[in-house]
């Protein structure tokens, strides 16, 4: 079972995302701002993180920075309700995996997170030795 962090400051949004990647099987991790979501982080090491783009305080963006600096190989969801092309772009030259605008489309969701696991679940069985990181 994969961990996935979501960090989003809308309740519902948590709660919708939270049922849904527990239905396809992932243990879920939620916070509701940027720095519960970068204690969570930090604590539990998911290789997978959604966050929102605008939230009270640090965005989104600062989040994808800050997780991208501690742990490069964290695969990071971006969404947004706002639809903005340039935050995309921003958030994808950041080394978002993926940018998701609101409402989600969970089936495509689903289909970027099981690529995310097949990839991580292939690296954890490199040659090299390295610890797999699920």
């Amino acid at each position: 079972m994969i961990k996935i962090l979501i960090i989003d400051d809308e309740q519902p949004t948590l709660q919708m995302l939270s049922l849904f990647l527990e239905a396809c099987g992932h243990a879920v991790l939620t916070a509701e701002n940027e720095s519960r979501g970068m204690e969570t982080f930090r604590r539990e090491r998911p290789p997978i993180v959604l966050t929102d783009i605008k939230m009270p305080g640090k965005d989104g963006l600062s989040v994808l920075r800050q997780i991208k600096s501690l742990s490069p190989e964290t695969e990071v969801i971006v969404i947004t309700g706002h639809g903005d092309k340039d935050l995309a772009r921003k958030a994808l030259e950041l080394d978002a995996s993926a940018f998701f605008n609101k409402p989600l489309d969970t089936d495509a969701l689903n289909r970027v997170i099981k690529d995310i696991e097949q990839r991580l679940a292939q690296e954890s069985h490199r040659p090299d030795g390295a610890e797999p990181i699920l």
